[in-house]
């Protein structure tokens, strides 16, 4: 058994990958999962190519199944989970009078259900290292879209609020078990998911998913008495 293990989710690319990187070079076995079997198996061999120890599983996280698989996969494998990180997200923009169920009900599945569900699956192994340790840590991506909600963004805005408002939920149900949760609420980061914006926001005037990680390097390295319940990362423009 490692002596740390982690699960990250939508880690194959961009911010889940920077926080993948993070966790390895910080000592953690890890799970990474993500929906496309291509893009996660290139992302986890560069990964063991760096020496860690990884564990991938392709799973569809709007599907409860999913998510009951990556926990038995890493259960299996690691017997042990002392950071969760809820990374995985859907964004999909349209108007009021123009939204698609099937769209509305993924980014509430994927952003916001899939979140609660790993909570649940996980309460027994992050108490286990929370009482071993007083550390355990729990790390939810909502967005800064969540602090300043937006029209054509609206679905994906109120998810990522709900991440935020349920992550203040968690620490007064688990923060005493010596299990930590934090939300992080970035603002633009340059990765695939902010194409549709860069032709008015340039890449260079973005935040970096090393930005991102850096915030969870920080936290694994507080003490155990040392809460930190939201950490948002915002652009010099993002501010007004």
């Amino acid at each position: 058994m490692p002596e740390r293990a982690a699960i990250i989710t939508g880690a194959s690319r961009g911010i889940g990958f920077a926080l993948s990187q993070t966790l390895g070079e910080e000592g953690h076995a890890l799970t990474m999962c993500a929906r496309k079997p291509e893009s996660l198996e290139q992302a986890a061999a560069q990964l063991r190519e760096r020496g860690f120890e990884v564990e991938h599983v392709v799973a569809n996280l709007a599907e409860e199944d999913g998510v009951r698989e990556v926990i038995a996969r890493h259960r299996d494998r690691y017997g042990r989970l002392d950071v969760l990180v809820n990374n995985a997200g859907v964004g999909i923009g349209a108007r009021a009078d123009e939204h698609v169920t099937r769209f509305i009900d993924l980014q509430l599945d994927v952003n916001l259900r899939s979140i609660i569900l790993f909570y649940r699956e996980c309460a027994e192994l992050l108490r286990a290292a929370g009482a071993e340790h007083r550390n355990a840590l729990v790390v939810n991506l909502a967005s800064i879209a969540g602090k300043s909600p937006q029209p054509w963004l609206s679905v994906y805005s109120a998810t990522k609020a709900a991440v935020a408002a349920y992550t203040v939920a968690m620490n007064k149900e688990f923060a005493k078990q010596g299990v930590k949760s934090v939300a992080f609420a970035p603002g633009f980061v340059d990765t695939d998911m902010t194409d549709y914006v860069k032709d008015r926001v340039p890449p260079a005037e973005m935040l970096r998913p090393s930005d991102i990680s850096e915030g969870l390097r920080f936290l694994l390295r507080v003490s155990p008495m040392c809460l930190v319940p939201e950490i948002v990362f915002q652009r010099p423009q993002e501010i007004v």
